[in-house]
């Protein structure tokens, strides 16, 4: 037994920190908020009626109808877009491939709710595209509602559809494609009875991660919704507005939503048990011989797409430098809309970038040894961590948010109100980007370095940390950059948790659309922007410095 402890010491230290962690920090909330939906208004006394009140409430049941219907067809329509763009990228000889799939996943690192923002002063009632369509008598209403919302979805999470699908069609054997084609197949007839098939466990996946963001995001439906009832925001709405001591119909609509992304989760697994997809390729799967007619199709339509997704993004940074009288845009070249932003304050720009690193740390520092401990040391516990760590995703920001004041507004642990508490809901949201990025760079790395240091003596603490953290170094960094652009652009658990001095950028953007202030929101959107490139561009160019002395 003292034995078993010496050669495990290592992992089973990490196993306990990350079990503290979850349970204190998502565990407990997502517990609380299921207690506050089957508790009564006093927290006191067991009840179902909160269910009973709100599924026999046509507004919230409309709520849940809006909430799934847009997440399953932004699902349908980044797939749609997002399996031929990956078909292009993969099999297709067409030109400046890494140019495009670089492009292609910049809507990841992106605010989605700025890009909402985006369309609506494009194709808002008073956007620019409108009034040019208006005015040469095109009819356009606006871009409110579902269509909208649809939209940014489909524009900002493709790339969710595009990454696994494009590694999936370069794995495909091709000796199964040859067979068809051999057995007189066509090419057309290959791809759909032969090669979708084949990949479409990874377009399932990736419409799975699509219908999880859809359901759960805040942002982009409290841009776009108008009078359209969206489950998140509504679950927010009745949580500020509670006035009893247990948020219960807040709790419901938590739970509501937790259960939903579950259900989808299991009915993709239902879908890929039923069949099997495995095939033998052992070396990459060789370009198309197509026509140039064909190879420019592809090629266009890919640089389509990718500027359909990134015009938004430029045009809210153009808009930013023009002037704005209230919610009137004139055509002349200012700052002001970045003077009147940060009049008061620049206390929301470095509260961003504050939070933003202290939350990607957390995440790093938790996050890889609990990737390094599921990918080397197999086994049902760390197959547990594996699943708790990366079920925050599944959470809906407002959902841990509520649950996080729930669990410590009281007691011995008050939390409510300080950074902290923001930074710990950043680092158990954002906790799946470490573990995965760890986890997949590991199943790179040789073990036979770290059983060679082990065997010598050194032990498995130090062997992780002087020989496989520098050889993961490309994944950590990578885990560390996603990590922060996507907490410096997340408002969903923000807006719950933050507290009057310690205000976002998401937050002041969220507030200057509150106040219909426009050019404030714009030049609120730009910074965003800037904060989530700016990083992912100089790490880009120290991993490529680090790669070049590596040779």
């Amino acid at each position: 037994m003292r034995l078993f402890f010496a050669r495990n010491a290592f992992p089973l230290a990490v196993g306990a920190i990350a079990a503290l962690f979850l349970g204190l920090f998502f565990l407990l909330p997502v517990l609380k908020v299921f207690g506050a939906s089957v508790l009564d208004a006093t927290g006191r006394s067991f009840t179902l009626s909160n269910y009973t009140n709100i599924l026999s409430n046509r507004f919230y049941i409309n709520g849940l109808a809006n909430s799934l219907t847009i997440a399953a067809a932004a699902g349908f329509f980044t797939v749609l877009i997002g399996v031929p763009f990956a078909f292009c990228l993969a099999r297709l000889p067409i030109g400046g491939k890494p140019v495009l799939l670089a492009l292609a996943a910049l809507p990841l690192v992106l605010p989605s709710f700025v890009g909402a923002y985006a369309l609506v002063l494009l194709f808002g009632r008073s956007g620019l595209v409108t009034g040019m369509l208006q005015a040469i008598g095109i009819p356009f209403d606006s871009i409110y509602g579902a269509k909208g919302i649809v939209a940014v979805y489909t524009l900002t999470l493709y790339p969710y559809v595009v990454l696994p699908v494009t590694a999936a069609f370069k794995a495909i054997d091709t000796s199964v494609e040859e067979a068809a084609q051999n057995l007189g197949s066509s090419r057309l007839r290959m791809l759909r009875t032969v090669t979708l098939p084949l990949v479409l466990p990874s377009i399932l996946a990736g419409a799975l991660l699509v219908f999880i963001e859809a359901l759960e995001n805040f942002g982009v439906p409290f841009v776009l919704a108008e009078d359209k009832t969206i489950l998140s925001v509504e679950a927010y709405k009745l949580f500020v507005g509670e006035t009893t001591d247990n948020p219960a119909s807040a709790g419901v609509l938590g739970m509501l939503l937790i259960v939903c992304t579950v259900a989808a989760l299991l009915i993709q697994r239902g879908v890929l048990s039923r069949r099997y997809y495995a095939t033998g390729s052992r070396r990459s799967t060789p370009l198309l011989a197509v026509s140039p007619l064909i190879r420019r199709l592809g090629a266009a339509w890919c640089w389509i797409v990718v500027g359909a997704a990134i015009v938004p993004f430029a045009a809210v940074v153009v808009i930013s430098f023009l002037q704005f009288s209230g919610p009137v845009l004139h055509f002349a070249v200012s700052t002001d809309n970045f003077a009147q932003l940060f009049q008061r304050s620049y206390r929301p720009l470095t509260n961003t970038l504050l939070l933003a690193t202290l939350a990607a740390c957390g995440a790093t520092l938790i996050g890889v040894p609990i990737g390094y401990i599921v990918a080397r040391h197999r086994s049902r516990i760390s197959a547990l961590i594996d699943v708790v760590a990366t079920s925050p995703f599944a959470v809906a920001g407002t959902v841990l948010g509520i649950g996080l004041v729930m669990a410590y507004s009281s007691g011995i642990l008050i939390l409510t109100g300080t950074a902290v508490i923001i930074v710990l809901a950043y680092m158990v949201r954002k906790l799946p980007f470490s573990v995965r990025s760890a986890g997949a760079i590991l199943q790179q790395i040789d073990p036979s370095l770290e059983e060679a240091s082990i065997n010598l003596g050194v032990p498995p603490a130090s062997t992780f940390l002087r020989i496989t953290v520098p050889l993961m170094l490309g994944g950590i960094v990578g885990g560390f950059v996603l990590t922060f652009v996507t907490v410096a652009s997340e408002l969903s658990a923000t807006i719950v948790l933050y507290s009057g001095p310690w205000t976002t950028m998401t937050v002041a953007m969220f507030q200057a659309l509150e106040g219909t202030s426009p050019g404030i929101a714009a030049a609120a959107a730009t910074v965003l922007i800037i904060c989530t490139l700016v990083p992912v561009a100089l790490v880009y160019r120290l991993l490529r410095r680090h790669e070049l002395s590596m040779l």
